[in-house]
């Protein structure tokens, strides 16, 4: 129980400051990321501490398995440097016994990678894409820059030439608008106007863009004609977004929908999702072996060719997902070969490890 305890503490303790390291610079290459968007005018700063807190699952759910893959070969590896492991060899330790002891915590990690993906991250995300549409809806006219496309949720899009010199008059408006999920009639518009300004109604504190002077266009997809439309004035009303219901990429539908949707994008996503908490074990059966070094060479060794496997491994997966997302590779085949090709790997080093000798 004491060399358990040992062994688990040296781990756990590499894994933390490993998962601290990586998610420091991953959420703050996020958080960057959306700063800059904020500062253009697409969302309010106020709402950038959710958005990285809704993406923490989706950051964890890679994150754990390669820094408990990384925790296992740094911890290890100082243990065979220190010549601890040759204490536990005289002691009776095996490999085999090792091994059990390394899956316990690998369990802990597999639970946490498994709530994050199947649950936590879907669930995320959802939340992240329905605030910015929220958002997005809700964005003022003032805050358009001239020369550029910006969303204003609800599938509209809107590009203005310029302003007026005090700032409230927009010159050469362009509003495109997509066809709503659902509409009997699924018509894109294309409205364009000469000028156009934002009107608030005082009863009801509604927003509307009032466009002057242009012409609106209706096309349906796969037909060649088009609805004309010439007026004098034309109102938009704004703060309109779309439904969560609209928001229906696989990212964001519950592991129970992607189980029951025969798809193959959906499969693709199924076993992608399920797949990571067994990619756990898969590390920590690569990781034992490949943390044996030489203690003249360092604990540094191995780490190189291990991160180059572990590299192989991920890539491999997500080629199969977008071979099952593509139809290329029978779902009923799916992601399981990629985890039965390292498992095997593993397996094989487990051996030629114990044939060794741990020392």
């Amino acid at each position: 129980m004491i060399l358990f305890r040992y062994l688990t503490r040296e781990v756990l303790l590499t894994m933390s400051a490993v998962a601290g390291i990586l998610l420091l610079v991953i959420m703050g290459s996020r958080f960057i990321r959306y700063f800059s968007d904020a500062a253009e005018g697409d969302f309010p700063v106020t709402i950038l501490g959710s958005l990285m807190v809704f993406h923490l699952p989706g950051f964890m759910e890679l994150i754990l398995p390669l820094s408990f893959f990384l925790g296992i070969l740094l911890a290890y590896g100082q243990l065979y440097m220190n010549s601890e492991i040759t204490v536990m060899v005289a002691c009776g330790m095996s490999p085999t016994r090792l091994l059990r002891v390394t899956l316990l915590p690998a369990s802990v990690v597999a639970v946490l990678v498994g709530l994050c993906s199947l649950w936590l991250t879907p669930t995320g995300a959802l939340q992240t894409a329905t605030t910015l549409e929220e958002q997005r809806s809700r964005l003022d006219v003032s805050v358009l820059a001239p020369g550029r496309f910006q969303d204003f949720g609800g599938g509209r899009t809107a590009y203005i030439t310029d302003f007026s010199s005090d700032g409230r008059q927009m010159q050469e408006v362009l509003v495109h608008e997509q066809a709503r999920q659902g509409a009997e009639q699924p018509h894109s518009y294309v409205t364009r106007a000469g000028s156009g300004y934002q009107e608030t109604s005082v009863e009801t504190g509604s927003r509307f863009l009032v466009l002057e002077n242009g012409e609106r266009y209706g096309v349906t997809p796969g037909l060649l004609n088009a609805e004309r439309l010439t007026f004098e004035r034309y109102t938009l009303r704004l703060g309109l977004s779309r439904d969560r219901q609209e928001l229906d990429s696989l990212e964001y539908a519950s592991t129970l929908e992607l189980w029951n949707d025969a798809s193959p994008r959906a499969q693709a996503q199924f076993q992608w999702r399920v797949g990571l908490p067994l990619m756990v074990f898969v590390l920590a059966l690569l990781a034992q072996p490949l943390s044996r070094v030489n203690p003249r060479q360092g604990r540094f060794a191995k780490l190189l060719p291990a991160v180059f496997l572990y590299v192989a491994y991920l890539s491999l997966l997500l080629a199969a997902v977008d071979a099952i997302g593509g139809g290329s590779l029978p779902a009923a085949i799916g992601v399981w070969p990629v985890h039965g090709l390292f498992l095997a790997l593993g397996c094989l080093l487990l051996w030629h490890s114990q044939r060794k000798g741990m020392r």
